[in-house]
């Protein structure tokens, strides 16, 4: 296993409960990339694309039991989400996205009116209706992964962290993870779980993805006197994203970048675009105007595929290889779900059929090749 994120240690943990010999890499440290970080990560169904709304109906049952299942708390909770416009003339694709969301079994009704302003009393006049998911929620990142990988550790996994991977190799039966000090540890089958650092390692084999790394913002106020925000949300037009936090802080996301800095070595926050977070949050909450940063990073890379849509599937030319990338903004939820079918996948030789419409070859078909 090659990254120490969620999905990675989620496998980890499942594959060593069944008595696999697991061991997993990490450049870094556990929950150092898009796993970790400030705030809360929302456990998010409505807004997605629709090939991802059956593992979500899947998550649903599976995180409300995350905590008890590993022994460690997850910071799991269920606020409902609200998927929000400005727009009356977007009432009917609200529709066709509520009940495609429905159909698919996860729970969302369009409201408006009173009955939104009941769920949201600080909404903005502007904005006139929402996708309400009630199942939608959020969860502790950082505190998920951490609890993961001591479950993967007394599961009987091996957790190397510091130990950094420059390339994959191939030999018969035998995959060799060559480590940035020139070591081999060879395996009889590889996951590359490593978000952002997957295109590398498998460009490494000469294998191209159709990916491109990103720094997503995060913004935290300071505690506030009044929670104004009751749900996780979510915009149909806007880059934003809010949730409060359990000291009272509101978490500000959405789809703000920040850039790559050479001399930082890592991603740092633009003012502008911080500038524009906190306008798209004061527009549609007006008592966030003027609101405080006390917290502003993008220190942590993501990986996005060229269709918005994660990529998970076989290494070309290695039946016993594989890899999951191009996650951001869609993988967290998920990311157990997507865990457990490529444990099933690894262990049968069989993909799974949720895991059939994120296949790289999607890319081939859509340019005609």
């Amino acid at each position: 296993m090659i990254g120490a994120g969620l999905t990675g240690l989620y496998a980890a943990w499942r594959l060593a409960l069944l008595g696999r010999e697991v061991m997993v890499l990490e450049q870094s440290a556990v929950a150092a990339g898009a796993s970790g970080g400030p705030g809360r990560r929302g456990v998010r169904a409505n807004g997605r694309d629709r090939r991802e709304l059956p593992l979500m109906a899947r998550a649903y049952r599976l995180w409300p039991d995350l905590a008890d299942e590993t022994g460690h708390p997850t910071g799991y909770q269920r606020t409902g989400q609200l998927h929000l416009t400005e727009h009356p003339e977007d009432m009917g694709a609200l529709g066709a996205q509520a009940g495609a969301q429905a159909a698919a079994g996860v729970p969302s009704v369009v409201v408006e009116g009173p009955g939104l302003r009941h769920l949201e009393p600080e909404l903005s006049d502007r904005v006139v209706a929402a996708v309400h998911c009630p199942l939608d929620g959020v969860a502790d990142h950082t505190a998920t992964t951490r609890g993961l990988a001591a479950a993967a550790r007394r599961a009987g996994a091996e957790l190397r962290e510091g130990v950094g991977v420059g390339e994959l190799r191939w030999s018969r039966d035998r995959i060799g993870a060559v480590t940035g000090e020139g070591d081999v540890v060879e395996a009889g089958t590889a996951v590359v779980a490593a978000n952002a650092g997957a295109q590398a390692l498998l460009a490494s084999g000469g294998i191209v993805l159709p990916v491109f790394p990103v720094f997503p913002q995060v913004l935290v106020s300071p505690p506030l006197e009044r929670t104004c925000v009751r749900h996780l949300i979510g915009h149909a037009h806007r880059r934003l994203a809010l949730k409060t936090l359990p000291g009272g802080e509101v978490m500000i996301t959405g789809g703000w970048l920040g850039r790559w800095d050479a001399d930082e070595k890592g991603g740092v926050v633009v003012p502008d675009a911080v500038a524009g977070n906190l306008a798209d949050a004061a527009a549609v909450f007006p008592s966030l105007a003027g609101v405080e940063v006390a917290l502003a990073v993008a220190d942590r890379a993501e990986a996005v595929s060229r269709d918005l849509v994660p990529i998970i599937d076989r290494v070309p030319g290695a039946d016993n290889a594989f890899f999951a990338t191009g996650w951001s903004g869609h993988g967290w939820a998920i990311g157990p779900v997507v865990a457990e079918l490529l444990v099933e996948w690894v262990t049968t030789g069989r993909r799974p059929p949720l895991l059939a419409p994120f296949a790289l070859e999607r890319f081939s078909a859509a340019s005609g090749a």
